[in-house]
């Protein structure tokens, strides 16, 4: 007896920490957008799952200690790094343009994803899978193969909650203080409320009358038998979010809703020789200067580069910028380039002062971890609120692309260098970061094994789901309420009306007689 007691332990927990065999799809052809779905599917593969990623990159340097596969998609569409085009001139773009540019390149994505061999090989080889995670940006179509793997399906956002998702999770998002992506918003302000209503309502017609019928066409061509996206869009188990508290807004969450931001963040690794040199003796410190790995510095407009030249040369600090060209025409001393920067051990460097970003979520993230005050210069997409929500909560400053020039961004810089404030909140917010229970890759991981164990957790799907758009609104309620206030008031001008002729009668038989 004794000897068995131990043996039932071991074997519960055994079961309980049974690892998965996992899909991970993520077939945009970003980098950035792929950093962090290889982070999420390497971290998995080191808890000791199986992992298969679908990716257009491929993992250079696979875990050792767990099971990794990548199926890499080439393709006509996969075959440039995406560099090449100018993202600075999605600027221009009005959200109407921007929105149906997206319907374009999801409907792409998706119907290179699905008709690649590779992906048909798969689907047809009899294969199963615990579970499929898919990246939940513009390619909702592919929510197909968790139903032709009959594996619970998994949504990975690389941005916090939005339009695309909310709605398919029934997760509540009025848009009187959750803002598109779009604009810069304050909900205390009547236009931007206004604004970002009448976004949020062509974001909705778009998905539901242009877009997703779309991808509903190009699911149906590749696999006929599969049920309609209506069907296939409200069925994830689970959603992870790269945001947190400490670098998003507070907003609802359903509960198979989970912020797993900063789960990409690692240990600061030792510089190169050089460049830790370059940083240790830098008598004024070192400010850090990058747009991300999307937008290129190098595609800069020449006023705007000039402009941001000029300043730096006024500074007493050094610039650390990457810089994607060999040349930097009118470079100062002061000003180092580098076409490519370990950033994470950089931010770590205590002699960084300050760091110039494109206010992406990665970098936004990044910063807040190891204190460091920004000044954002976004340019589209959700950089625009990333900035904004931290110059409101004081990390740092915020001047958009479009309104960047030597005076506003001289002024901007020499602000956040030299007001101590930034920093303190700075600190204030790393601290709220840091302060987690269990790491972001840990409660990512748990939920995965659990929604495994409860065979999807149906019991996590909030009921708005299963209701039609008018009754989830309530607006069928409203309406009761209306017509029976209205039949009251109607009932009452009626009875009113009768009363007025009964009297009228009377008062007339009285003056006959």
């Amino acid at each position: 007896m004794k000897i068995v007691v131990p043996l039932l332990w071991t074997l519960i927990l055994v079961q309980g920490t049974q690892c998965a065999k996992i899909l991970g799809v993520f077939p945009v052809h970003t980098k950035s957008h792929y950093f962090l779905g290889s982070s999420l599917m390497r971290g998995l593969a080191e808890k000791g799952h199986d992992v298969t990623v679908l990716n257009t990159f491929g993992e250079k340097n696979p875990p050792k200690n767990g099971s990794y596969r990548d199926i890499i998609l080439t393709s006509e569409m996969t075959q440039s790094d995406g560099v090449d085009y100018d993202l600075f001139q999605i600027v221009k773009q009005n959200f109407i343009v921007h929105s149906l540019y997206l319907n374009w390149m999801g409907n792409s994505v998706t119907e290179t994803t699905l008709s690649h061999p590779k992906v048909q090989k798969l689907v047809n080889s009899g294969e199963k899978f615990d579970v499929v995670i898919i990246e939940q940006f513009i390619n909702d179509g592919l929510k197909v193969l968790a139903h032709q793997f009959q594996a619970p399906l998994v949504l990975f956002s690389t941005f916090g909650s939005n339009a695309w998702i909310n709605s398919l999770v029934g997760n509540p998002a009025p848009p009187s203080y959750v803002p598109e992506q779009h604009i810069v918003f304050d909900s205390s302000n009547f236009l931007d409320r206004l604004r970002n209503s009448i976004i949020h309502t062509f974001g909705y017609i778009n998905r539901y009358f242009l877009f997703f019928p779309a991808q509903n066409k190009i699911v149906k061509k590749y696999f006929p038998d599969a049920p309609d996206l209506d069907v296939l869009l409200y069925n994830a188990s689970l959603v992870l979010l790269n945001s947190h508290l400490s670098t998003n807004m507070a907003v609802p969450r359903v509960p198979n809703m989970v912020d797993i931001g900063g789960f990409h963040l690692k240990p600061p690794k030792t510089l190169p020789q050089e460049l830790q040199k370059y940083l240790d003796e830098a008598k004024h410190g070192v400010i850090y200067f990058s747009m991300g790995s999307g937008l290129q510095s190098t595609n800069l407009p020449v006023e705007k580069r000039n402009a941001l030249v000029r300043v730096f040369s006024k500074l007493k600090q050094n610039v650390l910028w990457k810089w994607e060209s060999d040349v930097l025409p009118g470079q100062p001393k002061n000003v180092e380039v580098r076409k490519w920067l370990p950033q994470q051990d950089i931010l770590a460097h205590p002699n960084i002062k300050a760091f110039i970003t494109h206010g992406g979520l990665l970098s936004l993230i990044e910063s807040v971890y190891h204190a460091v005050p920004i000044l954002a210069i976004p340019v589209f997409g959700d950089q625009i609120w990333n900035a904004k929500e931290a110059a409101a909560n004081g990390l740092g400053r915020c001047i958009p692309y479009s309104q960047l020039d030597e005076s506003k961004f001289g002024e901007a810089l020499n602000d956040v260098l030299n007001n101590q404030r930034y920093r303190d909140n700075m600190k204030r917010r790393s601290k709220v970061m840091h302060d987690r229970r269990h790491t972001p890759l840990d409660d990512a991981d748990y939920w995965i094994r659990y929604v495994i164990r409860h065979q999807g957790a149906p019991h996590l799907r909030v009921a708005g789901l299963d209701l039609p758009w008018y009754q989830n609104l309530a607006l069928d309620v409203v309406l009761f309420i209306v017509a029976v206030i209205l039949l009251v008031f109607y009932s009452f001008y009626v009875l009113i009306k009768i009363v007025k002729k009964i009297g009228n009668a009377r008062s007339n038989k009285v003056k006959k007689k």
